[in-house]
């Protein structure tokens, strides 16, 4: 567990089913990738992509998958400046392919469960060597 402070993603709010999310993910991530590259939005990405996610009552997820910026702007079309969330969170490192990621999730989520940890219902994903194969995911669950 560790004291998160938000960092400043630019993002694309899309919302999916919980099974097929990475769809979902995987073109609002290249948009918002692409919208920094071409400067559209006035700011260098700083290397890592995230996906900031809360459930929905209906099964889907409400996601906003983004780059990491120094700062916040001016929305850009669909590209808007979000903030990953201050305050304490649980954090669990997850290497390997993305296929893994929701028994990764589940065993976050059991860990806080065991330790009495209650959730806020907001969570992070952050991806780092992305293109290895061997990927590296940090999760975060926002703490209540």
């Amino acid at each position: 567990m560790q004291d998160r402070v938000g960092g400043a993603p630019a993002y694309r709010r899309g919302q999916g089913p919980g099974a097929n999310c990475g769809n979902t993910r995987d073109a609002a991530l290249a948009a918002a990738q692409d919208q920094c590259r071409r400067r559209v939005v006035d700011l260098a990405p700083l290397g890592d992509t995230c996906t900031l996610w809360r459930p929905l009552a209906d099964g889907k997820l409400d996601l906003e998958p983004g780059v990491l910026v120094a700062r916040a702007f001016e929305p850009v079309g669909e590209v808007v400046p979000s903030c990953l969330p201050a305050g304490r969170a649980a954090h669990f490192l997850y290497v390997g392919p993305y296929e893994g990621l929701s028994a990764a999730w589940q065993t976050l989520f059991a860990w806080c469960a065991r330790e009495g940890h209650k959730r806020a219902g907001i969570n992070w994903e952050i991806y780092g060597k992305a293109e290895s194969a061997q990927p590296e995911t940090s999760l975060y669950a926002l703490l209540a």
